[in-house]
């Protein structure tokens, strides 16, 4: 279950009540007072962290790096802005390494924290050990995810309660990777099954309960493809369609034909698929969702080399957000789609068809307001900026970009960054006269 404790594995020693204050440990007054340290803290920019802790409070980076558990090296790229910490567990070592609050951090209170006493000293560092890939793991860690109780009668307002939390949980997709997040919104779906299987309900409780079900299944599908498992994410998909055509949320069903196009092997086949998405769309259908649904259409015929079919489709799903409603309700599962992520479909789609004078500025473009918080996607997405400009002979801008691509990739449970960027490399060291790319292996090697 999801709400039992995090493991900590800890030596009989290490249980003696003394206080221990490592020599990384922040002054109260810099995580309380400096606006710089706290907005770095909150984006998990922990390279400008370990920049204003040597600037400002005189730690140094070989502290930093023997506490933390990371290379001198890398700590003194990540103070250089290069690269981003974006795995579970070195977050939680480096909170409690510099003694950052949890809730700085979007932790539930630290061990340490209960039992600071008033000159600031804490309980003796004990070696955590975190099962970020286990549900317990992950969640019992993350605030304000425990399940709400569920009584034997499941009412309305309780699958309310569930999809709030499911909403909360999906913003884990925006800083992990599927092989972080995987088993997590797995015991979602496991949990949603049981309720279903073992309580009775009221009015349209078993109705919407069974539409979480689908938007829950969806989401570990997402994982288990992001974190390399695509029989398992096929699989969860197929279930979702099921659900939501029991359900009757057409939304969630033309949703579930996306992922499965989106997956697909036959690129013909994923076209097919793509279109019978898009056929449930009704005028009641959100802006959001209807953009999303033409995006994967798109992308599925650009795949296919149909150009005039994807442009079509990103036309479609342009109109659909230009023409959104004011105020129409978006279903938190699409509100990610919007006019920056369109055009990086778009660059996506005209890279794909050997387009890159129509991909390179809508990429460059989209790219420049993407934030490097979600690095797993934005390394992605200039491994299609790379794959155009190479395609275009900007073999400089290439290796750049791929550089780029590497540094924010780093750590991230992500099976498809590397996917991409890896024949991007193989191909530009048939360029290894061109400086970039000569600075790009030279990195790579360090």
């Amino acid at each position: 279950m999801m709400g039992t404790p995090v493991e900590i594995h800890a030596s009989r020693q290490q249980e003696v009540p003394m206080t221990y204050e490592p020599p990384t440990a922040l002054p109260r007054g810099l995580l309380d007072g400096d606006d710089d340290v706290r907005q770095a803290l909150a984006v998990h920019d922990f390279g400008t962290v370990f920049r204003l802790a040597r600037e400002r409070a005189g730690v140094s980076y070989a502290k930093i790096a023997a506490e933390c558990g990371i290379s001198r090296e890398r700590v003194g790229t990540l103070a250089r802005g290069h690269g981003r910490i974006t795995t579970f567990e070195k977050v939680v070592r480096i909170s409690d390494a510099l003694r950052v609050p949890g809730h700085m951090v979007g932790l539930s209170p630290r061990p340490w924290e209960a039992s600071t006493d008033v000159t600031g000293g804490a309980p003796l560092d004990r070696r955590t050990v975190l099962h970020a890939a286990t549900t317990s793991g992950l969640a019992a860690a993350l605030p304000a995810l425990h399940r709400p109780d569920a009584s034997r009668r499941v009412t309305p307002a309780h699958v309310e309660r569930l999809r709030a939390r499911t909403a909360r949980l999906r913003r884990l997709d925006m800083v992990l990777g599927g092989g972080d997040t995987y088993r997590v919104y797995l015991a979602e779906v496991q949990h949603t099954k049981h309720l279903l299987r073992s309580r009775s309900f009221t009015g349209e409780s078993r109705r919407l309960l069974t539409g979480l079900l689908a938007e829950q299944a969806q989401q570990a599908g997402w994982a288990a493809f992001d974190g390399g498992r695509p029989g398992d994410a096929t699989g969860l998909y197929e279930e979702s369609r099921g659900y939501a055509r029991e359900a009757g949320d057409d939304d969630l069903y033309g949703n579930s034909l996306a992922f499965l196009a989106y997956g697909a092997g036959d690129r013909r086949a994923a076209v097919t698929t793509a279109q019978d998405s898009c056929d449930t769309i009704t005028a009641r259908t959100p802006a959001t969702v209807r953009a999303l649904l033409y995006e994967r259409l798109a992308w599925a015929s650009a795949v296919d080399g149909r150009a005039i079919g994807a442009e079509r489709a990103l036309d479609a799903a342009r109109d659909a957000l230009n023409g959104a409603p004011e105020g129409e309700p978006q279903p938190d599962w699409a509100a990610w789609v919007d006019h920056t992520e369109l055009d990086i479909m778009t660059g996506r789609c005209w890279t794909e068809l050997r387009r890159p004078l129509r991909a390179v500025p809508v990429l460059t473009r989209a790219l420049g307001r993407y934030p490097d918080d979600n690095a797993r996607d934005k390394a992605l997405y200039l491994s299609w900026l790379a794959r155009a400009y190479l395609t275009a002979g900007e073999v400089e801008e290439a290796a750049v970009t791929v550089g780029r691509a590497v540094d924010l990739a780093h750590g991230v449970a992500s099976e498809r960054p590397l996917q991409r960027i890896v024949p991007l490399i193989d191909d530009l060291r048939h360029h290894g006269d061109v400086p970039a790319v000569r600075g790009l292996m030279a990195h790579l090697a360090a």
